[in-house]
């Protein structure tokens, strides 16, 4: 099996480099990259201009040498993503959380895949799906929205509560560390935790505002009038899709944690009112979070992707 070593590649050189040598192998073939950090922007570059035609292998992941076994997946039909199976039925989220299976950051794995990560039997996860209570109620079909009001929808519904969420999330786990942190240490980490993943987003949200959304309207609004469009200086949108994909992979390993730290936010018996407060609110938060980066990830993401290819043709 082939080896690439990106450490003694031109910087301009390295995706390109890599992109045709995927693109070189045949169906069921692999070859392997070899770097000196993380490449997980390729990741995200590779899904955004390929898609769903590969799998991701980590062989060696750091601290000082990271390789990948890249294979490129039969033609075909493709398996599902869990991200693509909580579009089509957003009641499926519930199931993936029950199991501990991250369909938004981790939206573009298959059940198969998602399941190997976490050590479950995917037959179990499958029986759990298929025998979801069809007398709930369906949430709104968000794929009938067109990306201007999806991306609107997001910045009032989700950024609204990211940010109403911060000062009472703030104080409440900064309390109940400094009060019942001696006794138990774990909520010091997840009073951390929170304030890097509301510092991160805040920046992160900001960057989606200012930049990312109001180029998603333009593109809306160049298609829906047939007028050209203005390249954006940051070049195609793939890039920063690539960077706030990155940025919610590094709040959903934060929200993980606190996940496991809490013990599920089951409080202890000799939880305070303020202490069950907080696991609770913990837990809403991560529940919004989840459908938040759902939808930027697995839909608007990529359907403005497509739009931007398709103006440009």
């Amino acid at each position: 099996m082939d080896t690439i070593n990106v450490t003694l590649i031109e910087p301009k050189l390295k995706h390109p480099t890599i992109f045709n040598k995927f693109d070189e192998i045949g169906e069921n073939e692999s070859f392997i990259i070899h770097n000196d950090h993380d490449p997980k922007p390729l990741y995200y570059q590779l899904i955004a201009e390929r898609g769903q035609t590969f799998e991701w292998e980590y062989l060696l992941n750091g601290p000082e040498i990271w390789e990948v076994k890249i294979s490129k997946l039969t033609a075909g039909e493709k398996p599902k993503t869990v991200g693509e199976m909580v579009l089509e039925d957003y009641r499926k989220a519930e199931v993936f959380r029950k199991f501990g299976i991250d369909f938004c950051c981790g939206g573009k794995k298959t059940l198969q895949q998602a399941c190997e990560k976490k050590g479950i039997n995917p037959n179990e996860v499958q029986s759990a799906l298929e025998n979801l209570n069809t007398n709930s109620t369906q949430t709104e079909n968000y794929h009938s929205w067109s990306l201007d009001f999806l991306a609107d929808y997001i910045v009032n519904k989700h950024h609204t509560y990211v940010k109403e969420s911060h000062s009472i999330l703030f104080d409440l786990s900064q309390k109940v560390a400094r009060v019942h942190g001696d006794k138990h240490p774990e909520l010091i980490e997840i009073a951390h935790l929170y304030e890097e993943i509301a510092n991160e987003l805040q920046m992160h949200m900001h960057k989606e505002e200012m930049i990312l959304f109001p180029y998603i309207k333009k593109l809306v609004l160049a298609s829906k009038n047939e007028i050209p469009f203005e390249q954006a200086p940051f070049g195609s949108i793939v890039n920063p899709i690539n960077m706030m994909e990155s940025e919610h992979e590094l709040a959903g390993e934060h929200l993980e944690k606190i996940h496991e730290y809490s013990n599920n936010y089951t409080p202890p018996a000799d939880a305070c009112n303020s202490y069950r407060v907080l696991f609770a609110k913990l837990s809403e938060y991560e529940k919004d979070l989840h459908q938040h980066i759902h939808l930027e990830n697995n839909l608007l993401f990529p359907k403005a992707i497509e739009l931007e290819k398709s103006l440009n043709q």
